[in-house]
């Protein structure tokens, strides 16, 4: 009887916080932000800006340079609609009563502002930051840790509350949690966060929110993560998991007496000469497996998933290592994650750091075959569709584009038209049946993204991804 009492009593409480927050947000001018769902069917592909807000205790501690919008309209016009900004804060306050560095926070807000200037969707954390939270996930150190976090997230969200749904708000990075009492501590930080951004009312009380499992490992949140925080409003947060599985393939940086680093990864991607550096373990369906889980824990049932870190990395390899193979399989292993993930509902930031996939200053791609992997384009033009006229009788090049694309086919009688669409299935452009010739050009009128051409046949319809961008210098 006191147990049904006490269920009660909670739902009692849950109903008048809820009913306080839509009189607080009709009194103040707000409406309700969309859904924690509604935001992830509008999140495609991710990336990270790594190594840089959250650098030590400077953007350019770790070679990042001063972020401009340049590099952020690059990172959009390369296909990325969503990114994970991580942030430093115990290095920008007063470590006594945890007050946020003025000019650190408009710092912040410049950066986020270039993103949604690019029509970005943005997350802000609280990274690593010297481990203050992620490395204090104990009983001895609980309300510290609370006051901190509480200090954080209630001047952080002030001061972004006029923000809409485009900009969400992700409690912690990777809280170092391993059984079932530090879960319990570690639940208390994510509700801490919650009800900080929550108390501050406006656009924050149904803006979404992200909270992490423990060490956002995909088998330990499986195991321990079997309930969420309580928030005031239903339908308003996310799971964060991180995915460099296996290690050896993705990050590992030098052999160790446990075991080798994996040069190779992935079917049809072994080699046959160099055979103690391919993967023994965490291939393909071992990727299945832990996405998986994820999909059935959470994504069935309603909970949004990021996978908020995930990354392979090209070495510099010597003979006689096969360089070719092992850049295939980091390419290869990209695309399955991504794919798998997507097929799963899960959306993917990919962990960039200076150096990496951008160069910093220009906004420049420096490996192609990465980023076609990260968005699922073929180099090659195959097609991703069935039909009954033949693939190899249409050609497009270059892809990505910076001009115009050009169409060969084969076979023009057999195709009735061609159409350009973008991501969000708006028709752009469109070539009919009279016009089709064997050689034809499209998309000179096309903005930088990710667009669908469509060869429709008399039988058939092949699907091509395709990616405009313009070097703007």
């Amino acid at each position: 009887m006191e147990n049904k009492f006490g269920i009660q009593l909670q739902i009692f409480r849950k109903a008048i916080l809820a009913l306080a927050c839509v009189c607080m947000m009709v009194s103040s001018g707000y409406t309700q932000l969309p859904t924690a769902q509604q935001i992830a069917g509008q999140m495609k592909v991710g990336i990270n800006l790594g190594n840089t807000l959250e650098a030590i205790c400077s953007e350019d501690a770790w070679g990042a340079g001063h972020t401009s919008q340049k590099l952020i309209d690059s990172m959009k016009a390369a296909g990325f609609n969503t990114i994970r900004l991580p942030v430093a804060w115990f290095c920008h306050s007063d470590t006594v009563n945890s007050i946020i560095d003025e000019a650190w926070m408009a710092r912040v807000k410049e950066v986020v502002d270039y993103c949604l200037n690019a029509d970005f969707y943005v997350i802000i954390n609280a990274h690593w930051d010297q481990g203050w939270l992620e490395n204090r996930v104990n009983t001895a150190n609980q309300y510290q840790v609370n006051q901190r976090q509480a200090a954080y997230w209630t001047q952080i969200a002030e001061y972004f509350s006029d923000y809409d749904e485009h900009l969400l708000f992700a409690g912690a990075n990777e809280p170092n949690v391993h059984d079932a009492t530090a879960m319990s501590v570690l639940m208390t930080y994510h509700q801490t966060f919650i009800d900080a951004v929550r108390a501050t009312g406006g656009n924050n009380s149904t803006r979404t929110l992200i909270i992490q499992g423990p060490s956002t490992d995909i088998e330990e949140t499986n195991k321990l993560m079997d309930n969420l925080p309580v928030d005031e409003i239903d339908d308003r947060l996310m799971l964060e998991v991180h995915y460099y599985t296996p290690y050896q393939f993705c990050l590992m940086n030098g052999d160790a007496s446990w075991g080798k680093m994996f040069y190779y990864w992935g079917k049809d991607h072994h080699s046959k000469t160099d055979v103690t550096r391919n993967a023994t373990w965490g291939e393909e369906n071992d990727v299945e497996k832990y996405f998986g889980m994820m999909k059935t824990k959470f994504v069935d049932k309603g909970i949004p998933v990021i996978l908020g870190e995930y990354g392979a990395y090209k070495r510099k390899l010597n003979p006689p290592s096969d360089q070719a193979l092992h850049d295939a399989s980091v390419e290869y292993y990209l695309r399955y994650v991504v794919k798998s993930a997507g097929e799963k509902g899960i959306i993917t930031y990919y962990w960039d750091t200076p150096g990496g996939l951008f160069v910093r200053n220009t906004g420049t791609v420096r490996d192609r075959g990465v980023l076609n992997a990260i968005m699922q384009i073929e180099s090659d033009s195959t097609t991703t569709g069935f039909n009954s006229i033949k693939k190899e009788n249409i050609k497009l090049f270059p892809n990505p584009f910076s001009d115009k694309i050009n169409l060969t086919i084969g076979n023009p009688d057999e195709v009735s038209k061609i159409a350009v669409y973008s991501m969000m299935g708006t028709q752009v452009e469109i070539i009919d049946k009279p016009e089709i010739q064997n050689t034809l050009q499209m998309g000179s009128s096309l903005q930088n993204g990710i667009y669908i051409v469509k060869v429709y046949g008399n039988n058939g319809t092949i699907s091509y991804k395709i990616l405009k961008n313009i070097d703007r210098g």
